[in-house]
């Protein structure tokens, strides 16, 4: 099978056309024709090598949406035509205590759909049909897209941690995760607030259903949310403040970190002092994407609460500029590729 994509042939280039070929599909195989593909930070990462995990030719791509074009011998659950999505991961053992328990994404043998392997930047992809995911018939590509990295992203931990409409819940950076995790907390009935640097992004974060807005630039502010909430997730990717938003968790609160920090000199580690923790009994996680349940759960959910990325939708014509508005931190909220 013939492919066309796009790749970047070292560190930082520019996207290139690409072609490559794919033998046949292995017996649990499913050949997806690519119609939608966001653009993530995170294949800026890979494109540019910041992780120093990246293989070139890389075909960057892993919020994908397309249709089924072809099957292998053993795929049953999916049908030639069907709409499907895939996201960060693209395989994983299934026999691993993890795997067994709901968690493939902490497999340690998990298969990602751009690491090591070309991804959705491309006409076709190939995937194991057991983490390629239906999508509701409600959810347009564009918006589901994202959902099905973002989304499940922000909405995993929510889910672990058990989020309920009693919880007070605080979204710190609304943008492409958080514009999301903004949607999701609102639909479970939570009091929600945002944080953000950016004051300009406040009438969008009432629009995806905050109740408060906190300009966390501004200490006053800051301050007013002292042992107000229960949970809080950052989506930031930049050092934090840290205790002053452990100060903002009531007792048995918890903060989730869901972006990679910086691993420059210090900006990676989370200083926060131990009496902060100790004295209300309170947490910091980290939390990556999420099992196959939950991301079937996940787009059930926002089908049934009509959540999708608010996205720019590019033609591959224009895709390094949809790369470099990524890059560039410009996007409300997301960025896709329409093929």
């Amino acid at each position: 099978m013939h492919i066309h994509a796009f790749a970047a042939l070292e560190p930082g280039a520019a996207l290139h056309p690409f072609d490559y070929e794919l033998g046949a599909p292995g017996p649990h195989d499913v050949d997806i024709e690519v119609t939608h593909c966001g653009v993530c930070h995170s294949d800026v990462h890979l494109i540019d090598n910041d992780w120093s995990i990246s293989r070139y030719p890389l075909v960057p791509g892993h919020e994908i949406v397309g249709t089924v074009a072809a099957t292998g011998t053993e795929v049953e659950q999916l049908s030639i035509g069907q709409r499907v999505g895939v996201g960060w991961q693209s395989g994983s053992c299934l026999r691993c205590e993890w795997c067994l328990n709901g968690y493939e994404n902490l497999c340690r043998n998990k298969v990602l759909t751009c690491v090591k392997r070309h991804g959705g930047f491309a006409d076709f992809v190939r995937t194991d049909s057991r983490f390629a995911f239906a999508i509701p018939d409600s959810i347009d590509s564009a918006g589901a897209a994202p959902l099905l990295c973002a989304g499940v992203t922000v909405y995993s931990p929510m889910r672990r941690f058990g989020l309920r409409p009693h919880h007070r819940v605080g979204i710190v950076g609304i943008g492409g995760l958080g514009h999301l995790a903004l949607q999701f907390a609102h639909a479970m009935g939570c009091e929600v607030t945002a944080f953000s640097t950016n004051p300009e992004k406040k009438d969008d974060a009432y629009t995806f259903g905050a109740d408060h807005f906190v300009d966390s630039r501004d200490a006053k502010e800051m301050q007013a949310t002292a042992r107000t909430l229960d949970y809080i997730i950052s989506t930031a990717t930049v050092a934090l403040p840290w205790s002053a938003y452990m100060e903002a968790l009531r007792p048995n609160g918890e903060l989730t970190i869901v972006s990679r920090l910086s691993s420059h000199g210090d900006k990676g580690s989370i200083g926060v002092l131990a009496p902060i923790l100790v004295a209300g009994q309170k947490s910091i996680s980290g939390s990556v994407t999420g099992g196959r349940d939950v991301m079937r759960e996940m787009l059930a959910f926002a089908a049934r609460h009509h959540i999708a990325a608010r996205a720019e939708v590019f033609s591959c014509e224009d895709l390094n500029g949809a790369v470099q508005r990524v890059r560039n931190n410009e996007a409300r909220y997301r960025v896709v590729l329409q093929t």
